[in-house]
């Protein structure tokens, strides 16, 4: 995803949560992004590394941090960042990973009308396009992330560019 970002000249930023860092390796993010990779809250006497986002990508973006930002839980960088764009409207692409299983969730609804209503546009992770979110089948996650073309979030991102243009 990084690299194809890059690749078609955006500047990328990346950011892995705590537990996502059991999941994606940092170094070969920072690699593909061409930045560092944040890995933790920056300390109280650390200036900011980057200017705060005018697009942002949320991928993938699972049931436990969608439910955080919607009700506004800044509780590690990631949702930091996130929270953060969603007040100040930055354009938001999320590619949920969450499964049917947790979609008939009871806080789920609320979730996604927060989201919605904010402006949040969600990409199919299955097909790649933009529309109301989709939950992945239980026990598909690896071959969804197969078939996962990064190409997808460019387009979206090029997309949203040119219509606020």
């Amino acid at each position: 995803m990084a690299r194809a970002l890059v690749g078609a000249g955006w500047s990328v930023s990346a950011g892995v949560t705590e537990s996502g860092s059991e999941w994606i390796d940092a170094d070969t993010l920072s690699k593909a992004s061409e930045a560092p990779a944040s890995t933790r809250r920056r300390q109280p006497d650390e200036q900011r590394r980057e200017s705060r986002p005018d697009h942002v990508v949320a991928f993938p973006l699972t049931f436990n941090t969608a439910n955080k930002i919607a009700r506004g839980v800044m509780d590690n960088h990631v949702t930091g960042t996130l929270c953060d764009a969603l007040g100040t409207g930055a354009t938001i692409v999320s590619v949920l990973f969450v499964n049917d299983r947790l979609w008939a969730h009871p806080a789920w609804a609320s979730t996604l009308d927060t989201l919605t209503s904010a402006g949040v546009m969600f990409l199919d992770p299955h097909s790649g396009r933009l529309g109301p979110p989709v939950p992945v089948r239980s026990g598909t996650g690896g071959d969804v992330v197969a078939g996962f073309d990064p190409e997808w979030v460019v387009r979206a991102l090029e997309s949203r560019r040119a219509a606020t243009a």
